[in-house]
């Protein structure tokens, strides 16, 4: 996701969060997706997969990671071009929160006991492309993402 796609989308979160506390909080664990269907960056309306949704902090907020999947399979509708997903705020970056969120988050879906994860980046995302790897990530494969999700070169990684 583009960087500016990605903090639009973290105010827009927020303002919902202020209008309404409790339909954040049933958002950020809905292992049932029954949260409500998201809206992509298009504009279109999409059912809301199963997830849950972790903020990184230390002592202020670095960034987010988000788990969300299909129950029975690891296959992800073309919206969404990976299982996990995260993101760092710029002046928390360098700082080793991603590499540790996406261990912590492994860590909480093993019982779903999932043969893989999918993890995507940017192809010159070099930073995300070594929080994978110190994680465990075999690149799957290079591919064009799709134009929803800001198109160009991508890396599929899993786990």
């Amino acid at each position: 996701m583009p960087e500016e796609t990605f903090y639009k989308s973290e105010i827009e979160d927020l303002d919902k969060t202020v209008k309404d506390i409790p339909a954040f909080i049933a958002r950020l664990d809905d292992p049932e997706g029954i949260a409500g269907d998201i809206k992509l960056p298009n504009g279109a309306f999409v059912p809301r997969l199963p997830g849950f949704y972790r903020w990184m902090w230390d002592g202020e907020v670095c960034g987010t990671i988000n788990f969300r999947w299909k129950k029975g399979t690891t296959e992800l509708p073309p919206h969404c071009l990976g299982h996990i997903g995260y993101g760092v705020f710029p002046w928390k970056r360098g700082l080793g929160y991603a590499t540790e969120a996406l261990r912590q988050m492994l860590i909480e879906i093993e019982p779903l006991n999932m043969p893989f994860v999918e993890v995507t980046t940017d192809i010159d995302n070099l930073a995300s492309q070594q929080v994978i790897l110190k994680n465990g990530g075999v690149l799957f494969e290079q591919f064009t993402k799709p134009e929803i999700s800001g198109g160009g070169e991508g890396m599929r990684y899993r786990i």
